[in-house]
């Protein structure tokens, strides 16, 4: 008889459906184009979170424009969007947009209807498991992605956790897959 490897701490368990861990970043990508309205969250580290050519706010960029992807800015970096002249974002406050996506009347921010793929990035690690939480237990439409390098139990999917270097190869990775 085999154990199961799950990661993340054993005393937290987030119930009894768990993310799954993506076997590679292909696998992401291909997930975010099958998306009919895909939103990209992107919390307050993106600023202090550095990649190869600035930090996340600008990967969260090329995604958003590679992908047609809506971006929520929170907590205070939706200035940095606009320094860099980005285009579809919205700025909200990080709780209520999970209350939003919950929200079965809510039309996006463009009215056009709700999404159907939230994809998480630069978010701190106990706000996005709350958020995330309330999402999997009362979104039940609204499939969930952690971009973090920690795995991410309450998301649908997670990357899961792993190191610095290779957690920028793997979004480089989705980036380029993006179409």
């Amino acid at each position: 008889m085999s154990a199961k490897l799950r990661p993340g701490q054993t005393a937290e368990i987030a119930g009894p459906k768990h993310a799954m861990v993506f076997p590679n970043p292909a696998v992401v990508a291909s997930m975010i184009n099958r998306a009919k309205r895909p939103l990209l969250v992107i919390g307050s580290n993106a600023l202090e979170t550095e990649t190869e050519d600035g930090n996340l706010i600008d990967y969260a960029i090329k995604i958003g424009k590679k992908g047609n992807i809506t971006l929520a800015a929170t907590g205070h970096i939706i200035g940095e969007f606009m320094k860099r002249n980005a285009e579809n974002v919205y700025s909200i406050p990080f709780m209520n947009l999970g209350d939003r996506l919950r929200d079965t009347n809510w039309n996006g921010f463009d009215g056009k209807g709700q999404y159907d793929l939230a994809i998480f990035a630069g978010s701190q690690y106990y706000l996005e498991w709350l958020v995330l939480s309330g999402l999997k237990n009362f979104a039940p439409n609204l499939r969930t992605i952690s971009l973090g390098n920690l795995y991410q139990p309450n998301a649908s999917w997670s990357i899961g956790s792993v190191n610095h270097s290779k957690w920028m190869s793997i979004l480089k990775e989705v980036v380029e897959n993006i179409v």
